[in-house]
This record gives structure tokens, C-alpha cells and sequence, in this order.
């Protein structure tokens, strides 16, 4: 169910869509936890209505996303932070794709929660595949380069997670 609020400058609703489905699936891999998500994702459509009943929509396109992911992060400084440890990290295997479609949403959720941010954001945004690069850019306010580092490094490191949970962990 498409949501159109974003606005142009002359105060038409733009042809981009907020997807509400995506935006809920955002939440989830925010914050790893279904309740949580659901009750951001609530929060962030009412202010939506409030905001769409007083004619003051951002004209930004993709703000929906990016009111979530504040209202995700401040969420989630309440919750249980994971220790900061260093994690493995492998070379992106050809079979990752089969991989990760293998696992169960929460599983992928609760692996990318667990992530520091920016990286959490970086990694939810990419793989909602709703999202090209320069979207996520924008929705993340990240710099090229700061996505580039935590694309790559978050993905090595799932991939190092794929490989120990269809593999077996290495012999130490």
C-alpha cells in the first residue's frame, strides 16, 4: 500500500511513494524485534497524519524513512546494547544471495539490530532492495564513502555469520 506524502516545492504530492509495507520491514531490521518495530512504525504514520492534517509535510522525498530510523535509533538506546567486539569477517561468497534467502526475516533482523550505527542503517536500507545507492545515501545521511565502509565490512561480516551457521564454526 503506497503512501504518497511526499511534497514538491509547489506543494503537490510528488510521484515518489512511501511504501508502508517497506517502511514497517525498515523498523524491523532496525531493531531486530517485532513489537518494537510495529510500535515505531505507528508512531511515525500518526505524527505522518498529524502532520498531513496541519499541511506540514517535509518535501523531501523519503522522510518517512528517515523519521524512522531516528525514532528506531532512540528506541533502541533503551534496549540491552550488544558488547563491541570484533567481529570475522569473510570475503563475500558466490552463494550469498541463496544464503541470506534462506534465512528467516527475524534472523537477518536480529543480525543487522545488532549492528552500531551507521552501519544498522546502512545495512536495513540495503537489503530492503527498495533502495539505490544514492537513496540510501540521502535517507542515511551518510557520506560515500561512510556507506561504502559499512556496506562492505557489515556484508564480510555476514557473510563470515553465513558461513559459521552453514558450516559449522572453524576449529579454534
Amino acid at each position: 500500500m503506497p503512501l504518497n506524502f511526499a511534497k514538491t516545492k509547489d506543494g503537490r504530492v510528488s510521484d515518489r511513494k512511501q511504501n508502508l509495507p517497506q517502511l514497517y520491514r525498515f523498523c524491523f531490521l532496525m531493531l531486530g524485534d517485532s513489537r518494537n518495530a510495529q510500535e515505531v512504525f505507528n508512531t511515525t504514520l500518526r505524527e505522518a497524519a498529524v502532520r498531513a492534517a496541519q499541511g506540514e509535510l517535509p518535501r523531501e522525498p523519503f522522510w518517512l524513512f528517515r523519521e524512522a530510523r531516528w525514532r528506531c535509533l532512540e528506541a533502541s538506546k533503551t534496549d540491552l546494547q550488544p558488547e563491541s567486539l570484533e567481529i570475522e569477517e569473510h570475503d563475500i561468497a558466490p552463494q550469498a544471495a541463496s544464503q541470506i534467502k534462506q534465512l528467516e526475516p527475524a534472523q537477518l533482523a536480529i543480525w543487522i539490530s545488532a549492528a552500531p550505527d551507521p552501519q544498522r542503517t546502512a545495512l536495513a536500507l540495503f537489503y530492503l532492495d527498495e533502495f539505490d545507492y544514492l537513496e540510501i545515501l540521502d535517507i542515511a545521511e551518510l557520506k560515500l564513502s561512510t556507506l561504502s565502509r559499512c556496506l562492505s565490512q557489515g556484508r564480510r561480516q555476514l557473510q563470515a555469520w553465513l558461513d559459521a551457521k552453514h558450516y559449522g564454526a572453524p576449529n579454534v
